[in-house]
């Protein structure tokens, strides 16, 4: 699926470079990975949860609660950068803790479970901040966005480190292989000895945690915010991480397919921006290809039972 997912993004890019002379230019390029730093830290933040078998609708929303507590830090009451961010980042941590606790001690499907938290973190974002919109920050805060070291943007490298470092915890870690298993059968993880309840409660905490960080890069990178920034993030790193391979069955995804699917969206609607396409049509290709990926995974996983079946030995009688 690593190399599938890879190879699509290959085909699509020389589609859109015969399609448009300005696709396949230093500028535009630069323009895309810039542009989508924090929807791939969202995307690995979200990883997690799906890969450990769960969902996390409340995703885009927690963006929206935490852009705005960490606006009015800065700005309403004048706290200093790193403390604002500190305390943006340790809200995050606690949206996700508070899903993981309400999904294994209420044992509410995750499904509904977040999208109901969605809701709460939703009316709060707006009761706190009063529906207004919170600009011009201070410029140790847009040093996330528009810094740079060794010449690089400062939000490229942070989405860097972040998609090395959860690459070795998915390959290299008890954690991530632990995680994997929890994904791949629960019951089975549990009898092994995994305490499946505290590994989904810490999945569901990361998960907040690396979606504090990517909020913190999106509000940087657009110098404003108010509750409507976040919500819709959700569907469109759900969708890369389908295309990416991983399952919503869980228990199997690895981030350079999971980078690759982020990239391919982003591709997309770049690409058919410029080749004069709506933003109505592209939610249409986007609905598409999510449709298409998840029929695609069943239909690999339908043919894997079968290719099992047929190697099991035969029960002998007599």
């Amino acid at each position: 699926k690593k190399y599938t997912v890879m190879f699509v993004l290959v085909i699509l890019m020389a589609l859109f470079s015969l399609a448009s002379p300005y696709f396949f230019t230093l500028r535009n390029i630069t323009n895309i990975i810039n542009q989508n730093t924090y929807f791939i830290i969202v995307a690995i933040a979200l990883s997690f949860v799906m890969i450990g078998g769960g969902i996390d609708l409340s995703v885009g929303y927690q963006m929206s609660l935490v852009g705005v507590v960490t606006a009015m830090l800065m700005m309403v009451y004048h706290f200093p950068v790193w403390l604002a961010v500190l305390l943006g980042l340790g809200l995050g941590t606690c949206l996700g803790l508070v899903n993981g606790l309400i999904v294994t001690n209420i044992k509410v499907f995750p499904l509904i479970a977040t999208l109901a938290t969605s809701i709460i973190f939703q009316g709060l974002s707006y009761l706190i901040s009063r529906a207004n919109t919170f600009r011009s920050y201070p410029d140790e805060f847009l040093y996330l966005t528009r810094g740079k070291l060794l010449g690089i943007p400062v939000d490229v490298l942070l989405a860097i480190l972040i998609a090395v470092a959860v690459s070795i915890i998915y390959t290299e870690t008890v954690y991530g292989f632990r995680l994997i298993a929890l994904g791949g059968n629960e019951e089975a993880s549990r009898l092994a000895g995994i305490n499946t309840r505290r590994m989904k409660i810490s999945i569901y905490t990361v998960c907040g945690f690396l979606t504090a960080v990517g909020t913190m890069v999106m509000i940087s990178k657009a110098n404003t915010t108010n509750s409507s920034f976040g919500p819709g993030t959700e569907f469109i790193c759900l969708t890369a991480l389908i295309v990416g391979g991983v399952s919503f069955m869980g228990g199997e995804g690895n981030i350079p397919a999971i980078i690759t699917g982020v990239f391919i969206l982003a591709i997309l609607g770049n690409g058919m921006q410029l080749a004069g396409w709506g933003t109505y049509a592209q939610f249409i290709v986007r609905g598409l290809i999510l449709l298409g990926a998840v029929m695609l995974g069943e239909y690999q996983r339908g043919k894997r039972k079968s290719r099992q079946k047929r190697s099991d030995p035969e029960p002998q009688h007599g």
